[in-house]
């Protein structure tokens, strides 16, 4: 059984359509009801931040993929962030189940060029803080043979339905509906995503593999462009022009005054204004994969959110 906590986020619906294809038994869990049409998947309502409740809900799983995401809050962060994987390293022994936590790369900080999965951690945020002290725990824990755990790291991520990401939010749905774009930082610099259709197929592929474990993965993702570059290729695809302005700092800090998850971005302001260069040559030669192009991913999206509106 192939159990998915943080069941409903985009990455976790990714995962489950892979998931569904070979027929896998799928048991989400989270603590709000998640609906679902497929035989294949079950819900349990449980508490990440609750052992007991956890223990209960992953009963006989195989694969344990942690893909919970908390609130845009540093102080939730540092608070909830420990808790929760304290609990799965718990349950992790407890099922002896593989566990596949899929991450970021805020511990990385600003990074002067490729960030690969030997890049060392010099976090430069709350945020960066708190994940790097859960990845080097998880892989003490792993060093040390008490548990199996495969870290996937991936860039920001494009194509969620939630529009739980800023190039969805702020480029993509923003041509759709003919209006003008919005990019946070400079868009002469360069920046990686990752399309989240290829996170879901690496996070089932690195399930299917056991000898995958006790290691970190970066998750396909094409080559980086400027923001003016995808700005451009997006406003191409939506038929419009390529108009967009800019947000710099001091406009995140002014909206953050009125919007809490606006104020969380602020400290990460350091990915916007310096390159973002994602490097995923490590999964894309292990298992022969190639990353969706900017360009397919884009046409995909808008040809589906066409047939939603017609």
């Amino acid at each position: 059984m192939h159990t998915i906590l943080g069941a409903g986020g985009p990455i976790a619906n990714a995962l489950t359509t892979e998931l569904n294809i070979t027929n896998e038994t799928i048991r989400w869990v989270s603590r709000k009801p998640v609906t679902t049409s497929s035989p294949n998947v079950s819900w349990v309502k449980a508490d990440l931040l609750n052992e007991a409740e956890l223990f209960t809900a992953a009963a006989g799983s195989k694969v344990i993929y942690l893909c919970a995401g908390l609130a845009y809050d540093s102080k939730i962060w540092q608070e909830q962030w420990p808790v929760i994987i304290q609990n799965v390293i718990n349950l992790t022994k407890h099922t002896g189940a593989r566990l596949i936590f899929f991450d970021n790369v805020y511990m990385y900080g600003l990074v002067n060029g490729p960030m690969t999965e030997d890049t060392p951690y010099h976090p430069c945020s709350l945020k960066g803080e708190v994940r790097a002290k859960v990845a080097e725990q998880l892989m003490s824990e792993a060093k040390a043979g008490k548990i199996n755990v495969t870290i996937a790291r991936a860039a920001d991520f494009y194509g969620a339905d939630s529009m739980n990401s800023f190039f969805d939010m702020m480029v993509l749905d923003k041509f759709a509906k003919k209006e003008k774009a919005q990019w946070i930082g400079n868009p002469d610099t360069l920046h990686s995503f990752t399309y989240i259709e290829d996170a879901g197929k690496a996070l089932f592929l690195l399930g299917q593999t056991p000898d995958s474990g006790n290691q970190i993965w970066h998750l396909p993702t094409a080559a980086p462009l400027t923001g003016k570059a995808f700005i451009e290729m997006a406003a191409k695809i939506y038929e419009t022009k390529p108009r967009y302005l800019t947000i710099n700092k001091l406009m995140l800090r002014l909206v953050g005054l009125f919007k809490k998850v606006v104020a969380g971005t602020v400290e990460m302001y350091y990915q916007y204004d310096h390159d973002y260069h994602f490097d995923s040559g490590k999964f894309e030669k292990a298992f022969n994969f190639k990353p969706t192009a900017y360009y397919d991913g884009i046409l995909k999206l808008s040809e589906t959110m066409y047939k939603k509106q017609n």
